[in-house]
């Protein structure tokens, strides 16, 4: 994969710089909004299956809470580091305000190959690492979800461990849980289904069907996975899919539901019979009128974007374009969504498994994905209008919008004491 030196914090705040210098925020608010508000770092132990005691490394961030409780999901993986979690952080921040749901934006992490660790061990990591960060999450304070390495399972861990420390039952404690213990329909295929809605959008702004389109999905996990099988049913052609180990590409269009099973069987796409391997590199730069990238930041840099050649870039992962990129992206006529809208049906989904979990009153699916579906159709449409007024992209325009929104927020509560 194509990586640049600069970290996803340095990407992070070079697009709100942005966004702050064309609107001109005040040196104050500039201050307080660039970083992140409160960082937990905690090392702690955990007995592994043969009696031994390892360590590992956990964090917790909350960027700013100013419009409401911190939102934000929690990664279980190798690699992360501080600067990646502060960085999500920021954008979950972002993220909320573009769509307009009252929370301030969170991230969690644990250095850690969640595949190396057996299920008892995963249980055990899980609750010790909640038990370390409980003094800053629950149900009014911090709520955390799902995200890489992690799963409904997890957050039931999460919720069960909260729980037990409080003395009830507190199911408004997580998002994406599962459904039997206060989860919400719809919720698993959230930002899929997000993603979707606002890729129609796009593509009738561009005046051509979703219908017929050929699609290139990097990352076939279960955003990327679910994305792919969602624009199929809407009628796209999906010609090239990815994972860790590797892609594949089929220009007539891939057998969607036999290389989803194939990867079930085998564990990676990479090797499906039936089509051209591709590196995760390439993929990008395959022709298609429509790409997702859907697995880690940095994929999009100065050093690729002048290959890329899809009509429309739909951001299913956090900060996969650069800002060096998206100026050249922009100048080339490739129309972007960035991840704070395009990525945002996760988000939105979860703040309404918060209120059906503190009403304990729950909602049908076809409740849950037609709020969705309103949801993010009216902030593609604004975040456009935006872009339109401002002669911008869409990524500067939807950080003219989210950046105001906090800003104000910050400036109408003022500074305590």
């Amino acid at each position: 994969m194509a990586f640049e030196q600069e970290s996803a914090l340095a990407n992070a705040q070079k697009q709100f710089d942005i966004a702050a210098d064309k609107l001109q925020l005040d040196p104050g608010l500039r201050r307080i909004l660039r970083v992140p508000q409160r960082e937990l770092t905690v090392t702690f132990p955990v007995k592994m299956d043969d009696g031994r005691i390892e360590t590992f490394v956990g964090h917790r961030v909350h960027h700013n809470i100013t419009r409401g409780p911190a939102k934000g999901g929690i990664r279980y993986h190798p690699g992360v580091t501080l600067d990646d979690v502060r960085a999500l952080s920021m954008w979950m921040t972002w993220k909320c305000a573009t769509v307009s749901i009252p929370y301030g934006g969170a991230k969690g992490a644990v250095v850690v190959d969640p595949r190396a660790l057996s299920p008892g061990e995963l249980e055990r990591l899980t609750r010790r690492y909640t038990s370390e960060i409980s003094i800053l999450i629950g149900p009014d304070r911090d709520i955390p979800a799902p995200d890489i390495g992690t799963n409904a399972q997890i957050m039931a861990w999460i919720m069960d461990t909260y729980s037990m420390h409080s003395g009830h039952t507190v199911p408004a404690v997580v998002t994406g849980k599962p459904i039997n213990i206060g989860g919400s329909y719809g919720r698993q295929e959230a930002t899929a289904r997000g993603l979707s809605y606002v890729l129609r959008e796009a593509a009738e702004v561009l005046s051509f069907p979703i219908a017929g389109a050929r699609i290139a999905v990097q990352g076939f996990g279960n955003v990327g996975g679910t994305c792919a099988r969602l624009l199929e049913e809407m009628g796209a052609t999906i010609v090239a899919v990815s994972d860790s180990k590797g892609g594949i590409y089929r220009r007539s269009g891939l057998p969607l539901a036999a290389v989803a099973e194939h990867k079930a069987r085998s564990g990676t796409v990479a090797d499906f019979p039936e089509a051209d391997r591709v590196t995760n590199a390439e993929l990008l730069e395959l022709p298609c009128d429509i790409l997702v990238p859907a697995a880690l930041h940095t994929q999009i840099t100065a050093r690729n974007a002048d290959r890329i050649r899809a009509r429309i870039i739909g951001e299913a992962a956090n900060g996969p374009t650069t800002p060096e990129a998206d100026s050249i992206l922009y100048d080339r006529g490739i129309f972007v969504i960035p991840d704070i809208l395009a990525g945002a049906g996760g988000v939105t989904v979860s703040y309404f498994e918060w209120v059906q979990g503190l009403q304990e009153f729950f909602w049908t699916e076809r409740e849950v994905n037609a709020q969705l579906e309103r949801v993010m159709a009216s902030a593609f449409q604004q975040v456009l209008r935006t872009a339109h007024e401002q002669r911008v992209h869409m990524r500067t325009a939807a950080y003219l919008l989210a950046v105001s929104k906090v800003a104000e927020s910050t400036r109408i509560r003022g500074i305590y004491p």
